[in-house]
C-alpha cells in the first residue's frame, strides 16, 4: 500500500513540475527545422500508406491466384485505385517569399 502511495505522490509532483516549465522560444532556425520535421513526418506517413497499399495488393493477388486455381469465382467486389508512390523526400522552405520581399528604405 505504501508503494502505491509513494508512486502516486511522485507522479503528482512530477506533473506539477512539468506544468510550470515554460514553452521553448524558437528562433527562425528552430522554426525552419520544426517545419522541416513536420514535412518529413507527413512524407513518412505517405510512404507508410504506399507500402501498406502495395502489401495489400500483393496479398489480394495471391488470394485471387489461389482461388482461381481452386476453381472459385475471383471477381473483386470493388475496384480500388492504384497505389500512389510519394517519391523521394523533397523539402522546399517557405523562406523564399520572405527573401523576395524588398527591404524597407529608411
Amino acid at each position: 500500500m505504501k508503494k502505491f502511495l509513494i508512486a502516486g505522490l511522485l507522479l503528482s509532483a512530477s506533473m506539477l513540475v512539468t506544468a510550470k516549465i515554460p514553452a521553448p522560444v524558437l528562433d527562425d532556425a528552430g522554426k525552419a527545422k520544426a517545419a522541416e520535421t513536420v514535412a518529413k513526418t507527413a512524407w513518412t506517413g505517405k510512404v507508410d500508406t504506399y507500402q501498406l497499399c502495395k502489401s495489400q495488393d500483393k496479398a489480394a493477388a495471391s488470394y485471387y491466384k489461389s482461388a482461381k486455381a481452386a476453381g472459385k469465382p475471383t471477381q473483386p467486389a470493388v475496384q480500388t485505385p492504384p497505389c500512389a508512390d510519394p517519391g523521394p523526400f523533397v523539402y522546399k522552405p517557405a523562406t523564399a517569399a520572405v527573401a523576395a520581399a524588398p527591404a524597407k528604405k529608411s
